[in-house]
Protein backbone atom coordinates (compact mmCIF):
# COMPACT_ATOMS: atom_id res chain seq x y z
CA UNK A 1 0.00 0.00 0.00
CA UNK A 2 1.10 3.21 -1.18
CA UNK A 3 2.48 5.72 2.24
CA UNK A 4 0.39 8.74 2.56
CA UNK A 5 2.00 11.44 4.60
CA UNK A 6 -0.04 13.71 6.46
CA UNK A 7 0.44 17.12 7.66
CA UNK A 8 -1.01 18.16 11.15
CA UNK A 9 -0.29 22.10 9.80
CA UNK A 10 -0.05 25.29 11.86
CA UNK A 11 -3.48 27.41 12.33
CA UNK A 12 -2.98 30.97 10.38
CA UNK A 13 -6.64 32.35 11.63
CA UNK A 14 -6.46 35.46 13.28
CA UNK A 15 -6.94 35.16 16.10
CA UNK A 16 -4.91 31.82 16.44
CA UNK A 17 -6.54 29.02 17.77
CA UNK A 18 -4.44 26.72 19.97
CA UNK A 19 -6.19 23.88 19.53
CA UNK A 20 -4.59 20.43 17.16
CA UNK A 21 -6.17 17.96 15.15
CA UNK A 22 -3.87 15.55 17.31
CA UNK A 23 -1.95 15.43 20.52
CA UNK A 24 1.39 14.19 20.14
CA UNK A 25 0.69 10.61 21.32
CA UNK A 26 -2.36 10.55 19.12
CA UNK A 27 0.18 11.21 16.40
CA UNK A 28 2.08 8.19 17.09
CA UNK A 29 -0.98 6.16 17.79
CA UNK A 30 -2.20 6.77 14.06
CA UNK A 31 0.86 5.68 12.93
CA UNK A 32 0.58 2.42 14.49
CA UNK A 33 -2.93 1.90 13.58
CA UNK A 34 -2.20 2.43 9.93
CA UNK A 35 1.60 1.74 8.92
CA UNK A 36 1.26 3.39 5.80
CA UNK A 37 0.51 6.92 6.96
CA UNK A 38 3.06 8.97 8.28
CA UNK A 39 2.80 12.08 10.01
CA UNK A 40 5.17 15.68 9.54
CA UNK A 41 4.00 18.35 12.17
CA UNK A 42 4.31 21.68 10.22
CA UNK A 43 6.13 24.49 13.04
CA UNK A 44 4.32 26.25 15.42
CA UNK A 45 4.38 28.93 17.73
CA UNK A 46 1.14 28.84 19.26
CA UNK A 47 0.31 25.05 19.73
CA UNK A 48 -1.17 24.08 23.32
CA UNK A 49 1.23 21.26 22.55
CA UNK A 50 4.63 22.75 21.68
CA UNK A 51 6.89 21.51 18.80
CA UNK A 52 9.54 19.95 20.74
CA UNK A 53 6.79 17.64 22.27
CA UNK A 54 5.99 16.55 18.80
CA UNK A 55 9.66 15.93 17.90
CA UNK A 56 10.46 14.25 20.95
CA UNK A 57 7.78 11.16 20.08
CA UNK A 58 9.86 11.12 16.56
CA UNK A 59 7.16 13.09 14.82
CA UNK A 60 9.43 14.93 12.25
CA UNK A 61 9.32 18.46 12.05
CA UNK A 62 8.86 20.82 9.11
CA UNK A 63 8.01 24.01 7.45
CA UNK A 64 7.07 23.02 4.18
CA UNK A 65 4.32 20.37 3.86
CA UNK A 66 3.92 20.75 0.46
CA UNK A 67 5.07 17.22 0.22
CA UNK A 68 2.17 15.91 2.60
CA UNK A 69 -0.91 14.44 0.66
CA UNK A 70 -3.46 15.44 3.38
CA UNK A 71 -3.71 18.69 5.57
CA UNK A 72 -5.03 19.00 9.48
CA UNK A 73 -6.19 21.71 10.44
CA UNK A 74 -9.33 23.24 12.66
CA UNK A 75 -10.22 26.24 11.95
CA UNK A 76 -10.23 28.04 8.45
CA UNK A 77 -6.79 28.31 6.19
CA UNK A 78 -6.09 31.46 5.30
CA UNK A 79 -6.50 31.56 1.31
CA UNK A 80 -2.43 32.45 0.94
CA UNK A 81 -1.33 29.12 2.87
CA UNK A 82 -4.03 26.88 0.21
CA UNK A 83 -1.55 24.51 -1.09
CA UNK A 84 -3.05 23.11 -4.96
CA UNK A 85 -4.22 19.93 -5.48
CA UNK A 86 -4.06 18.56 -2.14
CA UNK A 87 -6.71 17.09 0.44
CA UNK A 88 -7.86 19.23 3.52
CA UNK A 89 -9.65 18.60 6.47
CA UNK A 90 -11.22 21.81 8.47
CA UNK A 91 -14.15 23.42 9.73
CA UNK A 92 -14.75 25.35 6.47
CA UNK A 93 -17.68 27.40 7.75
CA UNK A 94 -19.47 27.31 4.21
CA UNK A 95 -22.13 25.17 3.97
CA UNK A 96 -24.54 28.21 4.97
CA UNK A 97 -23.20 30.10 2.24
CA UNK A 98 -21.28 32.09 5.03
CA UNK A 99 -20.38 35.37 2.72
CA UNK A 100 -17.00 35.97 4.94
CA UNK A 101 -15.97 32.79 3.67
CA UNK A 102 -17.07 32.56 -0.23
CA UNK A 103 -13.53 33.38 -1.60
CA UNK A 104 -11.84 30.44 0.60
CA UNK A 105 -14.06 27.71 -1.33
CA UNK A 106 -14.02 29.42 -4.41
CA UNK A 107 -10.12 29.32 -3.98
CA UNK A 108 -10.33 25.73 -3.11
CA UNK A 109 -12.66 25.20 -6.54
CA UNK A 110 -9.95 26.79 -8.25
CA UNK A 111 -6.73 25.06 -6.72
CA UNK A 112 -8.60 21.82 -7.29
CA UNK A 113 -8.21 21.15 -3.61
CA UNK A 114 -10.43 18.00 -2.14
CA UNK A 115 -12.13 19.63 1.22
CA UNK A 116 -13.85 17.54 3.80
CA UNK A 117 -14.75 19.42 6.18
CA UNK A 118 -15.11 18.26 10.17
CA UNK A 119 -18.57 19.20 10.16
CA UNK A 120 -20.80 16.96 7.55
CA UNK A 121 -18.74 14.13 8.64
CA UNK A 122 -21.79 11.99 9.74
CA UNK A 123 -22.59 8.95 10.90
CA UNK A 124 -25.34 6.81 8.41
CA UNK A 125 -28.46 8.08 11.17
CA UNK A 126 -26.70 11.68 10.37
CA UNK A 127 -25.41 11.89 13.63
CA UNK A 128 -21.81 14.17 13.73
CA UNK A 129 -18.71 12.21 14.30
CA UNK A 130 -16.72 15.18 15.36
CA UNK A 131 -17.19 17.96 17.48
CA UNK A 132 -15.97 20.84 19.93
CA UNK A 133 -19.76 21.54 20.91
CA UNK A 134 -19.60 20.20 24.47
CA UNK A 135 -16.22 21.70 25.39
CA UNK A 136 -17.99 25.17 23.78
CA UNK A 137 -20.83 24.82 26.16
CA UNK A 138 -18.34 23.98 29.44
CA UNK A 139 -16.20 27.45 28.22
CA UNK A 140 -19.20 29.20 27.37
CA UNK A 141 -21.68 28.91 30.21
CA UNK A 142 -18.12 29.51 32.69
CA UNK A 143 -17.89 32.42 30.57
CA UNK A 144 -21.39 33.57 31.18
CA UNK A 145 -20.91 32.77 34.68
CA UNK A 146 -17.87 34.95 35.24
CA UNK A 147 -19.17 37.69 33.21
CA UNK A 148 -22.04 37.75 35.99
CA UNK A 149 -19.26 38.52 38.32
CA UNK A 150 -17.60 41.07 36.62
CA UNK A 151 -21.27 42.44 36.37
CA UNK A 152 -22.30 42.58 39.90
CA UNK A 153 -19.55 42.37 41.26
CA UNK A 154 -20.12 39.43 44.04
CA UNK A 155 -17.17 37.41 43.05
CA UNK A 156 -14.12 36.95 40.49
CA UNK A 157 -12.84 34.12 38.95
CA UNK A 158 -10.31 33.47 36.98
CA UNK A 159 -10.59 33.75 33.30
CA UNK A 160 -10.97 29.76 31.00
CA UNK A 161 -7.92 30.59 29.43
CA UNK A 162 -6.04 31.24 32.64
CA UNK A 163 -6.67 27.49 33.60
CA UNK A 164 -4.66 24.67 32.68
CA UNK A 165 -7.16 21.95 31.78
CA UNK A 166 -10.68 20.90 32.69
CA UNK A 167 -9.83 19.81 36.36
CA UNK A 168 -8.33 23.19 36.70
CA UNK A 169 -11.32 25.03 35.34
CA UNK A 170 -13.51 22.59 37.43
CA UNK A 171 -11.30 23.52 40.85
CA UNK A 172 -12.38 27.79 39.78
CA UNK A 173 -16.21 27.30 39.13
CA UNK A 174 -16.23 25.45 42.90
CA UNK A 175 -15.73 29.18 43.89
CA UNK A 176 -18.79 30.49 42.63
CA UNK A 177 -21.49 31.16 45.16
CA UNK A 178 -24.73 33.12 43.18
CA UNK A 179 -27.61 34.84 44.94
CA UNK A 180 -31.21 33.25 44.02
CA UNK A 181 -30.92 34.29 40.21
CA UNK A 182 -32.55 32.16 37.21
CA UNK A 183 -30.54 31.03 34.35
CA UNK A 184 -32.12 29.96 31.06
CA UNK A 185 -29.95 27.39 28.81
CA UNK A 186 -31.13 26.76 25.58
CA UNK A 187 -30.00 23.58 23.49
CA UNK A 188 -30.41 19.99 23.55
CA UNK A 189 -27.54 18.99 21.97
CA UNK A 190 -23.36 18.58 22.92
CA UNK A 191 -23.54 22.26 23.76
CA UNK A 192 -26.41 22.45 26.22
CA UNK A 193 -24.92 19.24 28.07
CA UNK A 194 -20.82 20.74 28.10
CA UNK A 195 -22.74 24.09 30.13
CA UNK A 196 -25.43 21.98 32.09
CA UNK A 197 -21.71 20.27 33.42
CA UNK A 198 -20.97 23.77 34.59
CA UNK A 199 -24.25 24.67 36.10
CA UNK A 200 -24.57 20.96 37.90
CA UNK A 201 -20.46 21.36 39.20
CA UNK A 202 -21.05 24.97 40.96
CA UNK A 203 -24.67 23.35 42.38
CA UNK A 204 -26.99 24.99 40.27
CA UNK A 205 -30.20 23.50 40.98
CA UNK A 206 -32.45 22.72 37.75
CA UNK A 207 -36.49 23.11 37.76
CA UNK A 208 -38.46 22.57 35.04
CA UNK A 209 -39.37 25.05 32.14
CA UNK A 210 -42.85 25.65 34.04
CA UNK A 211 -41.34 25.37 37.50
CA UNK A 212 -39.10 28.56 36.05
CA UNK A 213 -41.57 30.39 35.25
CA UNK A 214 -44.11 30.06 38.01
CA UNK A 215 -42.22 29.61 41.13
CA UNK A 216 -39.99 32.03 43.09
CA UNK A 217 -36.82 30.42 44.51
CA UNK A 218 -34.55 30.75 47.33
CA UNK A 219 -31.42 29.62 45.36
CA UNK A 220 -29.93 29.89 42.52
CA UNK A 221 -31.65 28.07 39.69
CA UNK A 222 -31.90 26.86 36.14
CA UNK A 223 -33.68 25.92 33.09
CA UNK A 224 -33.21 24.09 29.98
CA UNK A 225 -35.10 25.12 27.18
CA UNK A 226 -36.14 22.83 24.13
CA UNK A 227 -37.95 24.64 21.02
CA UNK A 228 -41.12 23.52 22.11
CA UNK A 229 -40.71 26.11 25.23
CA UNK A 230 -40.19 28.83 23.38
CA UNK A 231 -41.30 29.03 19.61
CA UNK A 232 -45.29 29.21 18.35
CA UNK A 233 -47.05 28.00 16.04
CA UNK A 234 -48.56 30.77 14.01
CA UNK A 235 -51.81 31.66 14.01
CA UNK A 236 -52.14 28.91 16.63
CA UNK A 237 -52.49 24.79 17.20
CA UNK A 238 -50.29 22.75 18.67
CA UNK A 239 -46.81 22.42 18.27
CA UNK A 240 -45.14 20.12 15.93
CA UNK A 241 -41.51 19.36 15.89
CA UNK A 242 -41.30 17.44 12.30
CA UNK A 243 -43.14 20.51 11.32
CA UNK A 244 -40.68 23.34 12.86
CA UNK A 245 -37.65 21.31 11.69
CA UNK A 246 -39.12 20.83 8.38
CA UNK A 247 -40.80 24.36 8.23
CA UNK A 248 -39.82 26.74 10.57
CA UNK A 249 -40.69 29.70 9.07
CA UNK A 250 -44.07 29.21 9.78
CA UNK A 251 -43.57 29.66 13.48
CA UNK A 252 -42.98 32.68 15.69
CA UNK A 253 -41.46 33.75 18.76
CA UNK A 254 -42.48 32.64 22.62
CA UNK A 255 -39.35 33.23 24.30
CA UNK A 256 -40.69 36.41 25.95
CA UNK A 257 -42.04 35.60 28.78
CA UNK A 258 -38.47 33.88 29.66
CA UNK A 259 -37.10 37.07 29.44
CA UNK A 260 -39.06 38.43 32.15
CA UNK A 261 -37.89 36.01 34.55
CA UNK A 262 -33.99 35.58 33.46
CA UNK A 263 -30.95 36.70 34.93
CA UNK A 264 -28.17 35.33 32.96
CA UNK A 265 -28.91 33.60 29.26
CA UNK A 266 -27.00 31.12 27.59
CA UNK A 267 -27.46 30.72 24.37
CA UNK A 268 -26.62 26.85 23.41
CA UNK A 269 -29.16 26.20 20.86
CA UNK A 270 -28.43 25.80 16.84
CA UNK A 271 -30.53 28.07 15.02
CA UNK A 272 -31.92 28.15 11.64
CA UNK A 273 -32.05 32.04 9.78
CA UNK A 274 -35.40 30.33 8.13
CA UNK A 275 -36.55 29.99 11.88
CA UNK A 276 -38.20 32.74 14.25
CA UNK A 277 -35.68 35.36 16.47
CA UNK A 278 -35.47 34.72 20.08
CA UNK A 279 -36.89 38.17 20.76
CA UNK A 280 -36.10 41.80 18.93
CA UNK A 281 -34.00 45.13 20.11
CA UNK A 282 -37.85 46.44 21.07
CA UNK A 283 -38.20 43.23 23.31
CA UNK A 284 -34.98 44.62 25.49
CA UNK A 285 -36.30 48.14 25.64
CA UNK A 286 -39.55 47.11 27.91
CA UNK A 287 -39.20 48.09 31.82
CA UNK A 288 -39.87 44.17 32.59
CA UNK A 289 -37.05 42.55 30.22
CA UNK A 290 -34.65 41.05 32.88
CA UNK A 291 -31.48 39.59 31.62
CA UNK A 292 -28.47 41.02 32.49
CA UNK A 293 -25.70 38.57 31.07
CA UNK A 294 -25.84 36.72 27.52
CA UNK A 295 -23.21 34.07 27.17
CA UNK A 296 -24.17 33.91 22.92
CA UNK A 297 -22.07 30.33 22.37
CA UNK A 298 -23.83 29.91 19.10
CA UNK A 299 -22.87 33.52 17.96
CA UNK A 300 -24.84 33.81 15.48
CA UNK A 301 -24.19 37.21 14.27
CA UNK A 302 -27.30 39.44 13.21
CA UNK A 303 -28.83 36.44 14.31
CA UNK A 304 -31.58 35.09 16.57
CA UNK A 305 -30.39 37.56 19.68
CA UNK A 306 -30.26 41.48 18.77
CA UNK A 307 -27.44 42.09 21.17
CA UNK A 308 -25.02 39.75 19.36
CA UNK A 309 -23.61 42.50 16.90
CA UNK A 310 -20.05 41.03 16.73
CA UNK A 311 -18.17 37.82 17.86
CA UNK A 312 -15.98 38.77 21.34
CA UNK A 313 -12.51 37.38 21.29
CA UNK A 314 -10.39 35.10 23.86
CA UNK A 315 -8.66 38.59 24.97
CA UNK A 316 -11.88 40.39 25.06
CA UNK A 317 -14.35 38.00 26.11
CA UNK A 318 -17.27 40.66 27.16
CA UNK A 319 -18.63 44.00 25.53
CA UNK A 320 -21.61 45.75 26.68
CA UNK A 321 -25.07 46.32 24.34
CA UNK A 322 -27.15 49.82 24.48
CA UNK A 323 -30.31 48.54 23.21
CA UNK A 324 -32.02 52.51 23.13
CA UNK A 325 -28.95 53.26 20.67
CA UNK A 326 -29.29 49.74 19.51
CA UNK A 327 -25.14 49.70 19.51
CA UNK A 328 -22.10 48.19 21.07
CA UNK A 329 -20.22 49.97 23.87
CA UNK A 330 -16.88 48.52 24.10
CA UNK A 331 -15.76 48.83 27.61
CA UNK A 332 -18.46 46.38 29.25
CA UNK A 333 -19.87 47.01 33.10
CA UNK A 334 -20.13 50.37 32.27
CA UNK A 335 -23.70 51.08 32.84
CA UNK A 336 -26.29 48.90 34.77
CA UNK A 337 -29.02 49.84 31.74
CA UNK A 338 -26.68 47.84 28.83
CA UNK A 339 -26.81 44.26 28.69
CA UNK A 340 -23.64 42.70 29.03
CA UNK A 341 -22.99 39.90 25.58
CA UNK A 342 -19.96 37.07 25.88
CA UNK A 343 -20.02 36.02 22.10
CA UNK A 344 -16.71 34.18 21.99
CA UNK A 345 -16.71 32.45 18.81
CA UNK A 346 -13.86 29.96 19.07
CA UNK A 347 -14.69 28.95 22.82
CA UNK A 348 -12.80 25.74 22.75
CA UNK A 349 -9.76 27.30 22.56
CA UNK A 350 -10.37 28.52 26.22
CA UNK A 351 -9.45 24.37 26.75
CA UNK A 352 -7.16 23.72 24.38
CA UNK A 353 -5.29 20.82 25.40
CA UNK A 354 -8.46 18.63 26.56
CA UNK A 355 -10.50 19.67 23.41
CA UNK A 356 -7.97 18.67 21.32
CA UNK A 357 -7.56 15.72 23.41
CA UNK A 358 -11.08 14.49 22.47
CA UNK A 359 -11.24 16.03 18.78
CA UNK A 360 -8.31 13.18 17.91
CA UNK A 361 -9.51 10.11 19.65
CA UNK A 362 -12.58 10.70 17.66
CA UNK A 363 -10.44 10.87 14.56
CA UNK A 364 -8.97 8.06 14.96
CA UNK A 365 -11.34 6.29 16.26
CA UNK A 366 -14.35 6.83 13.72
CA UNK A 367 -12.58 8.95 10.97
CA UNK A 368 -9.46 7.69 9.76
CA UNK A 369 -10.35 4.18 9.19
CA UNK A 370 -13.01 5.63 6.55
CA UNK A 371 -10.11 7.69 5.06
CA UNK A 372 -7.18 5.71 5.21
CA UNK A 373 -9.16 2.64 4.47
CA UNK A 374 -12.55 1.29 3.08
CA UNK A 375 -14.86 4.53 3.04
CA UNK A 376 -18.73 3.40 4.16
CA UNK A 377 -19.69 6.76 2.55
CA UNK A 378 -18.57 9.11 5.75
CA UNK A 379 -16.06 10.40 3.86
CA UNK A 380 -17.99 11.12 0.46
CA UNK A 381 -20.50 12.83 2.70
CA UNK A 382 -18.71 15.37 3.86
CA UNK A 383 -16.49 16.34 0.80
CA UNK A 384 -17.89 19.41 -0.35
CA UNK A 385 -14.99 20.08 -3.27
CA UNK A 386 -13.29 17.58 -5.50
CA UNK A 387 -11.54 17.70 -8.15
CA UNK A 388 -11.83 21.37 -8.89
CA UNK A 389 -16.20 21.02 -8.51
CA UNK A 390 -18.79 21.28 -5.77
CA UNK A 391 -20.01 17.33 -5.33
CA UNK A 392 -23.42 16.56 -6.05
CA UNK A 393 -24.43 17.04 -2.15
CA UNK A 394 -23.33 20.38 -1.94
CA UNK A 395 -24.12 21.84 -5.54
CA UNK A 396 -26.92 24.14 -3.76
CA UNK A 397 -23.24 26.14 -3.05
CA UNK A 398 -23.09 26.64 -7.16
CA UNK A 399 -24.76 30.34 -6.94
CA UNK A 400 -22.66 31.17 -3.83
CA UNK A 401 -19.49 29.85 -5.20
CA UNK A 402 -20.55 32.03 -8.74
CA UNK A 403 -20.94 35.12 -6.99
CA UNK A 404 -24.78 35.37 -7.41
CA UNK A 405 -25.72 35.04 -3.27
Amino acid sequence: MPEIKVALIREGKVPVDRRVTLTPQQAVELQKKFPHVKVYCQRSEHRCFTDSQYEELGIPLVDDVSHCDIMLGVKEVPIPELIADKTYLFFSHTIKKQAYNKTLLQEILRKNICLIDYERLTNEKGNRIVAFGRFAGIVGAYNGLYTYGKKSGLYDIRRAKDCYDLEDLKIEYAKVKLPPIKIALTGAGRVARGAMEVMNGVGIRKVSPKEYLEQNFDESVYAQLFVTDYNLKRGGGDFSRQEFFKYPEQFEPGFQPYTQMTDLFIAGAFWDHRAPVLFFREDMLEDNFQIKVIADITCDIEGSIPSTKRPTTIENPVYDYDPQEDKVVEEPFTDSRYVSVMAIDNLPSELPRDASRSFGENLIRYVFPNLFGKDDGMIARATIAKEGKLTEPYLYLTDYVEGEA
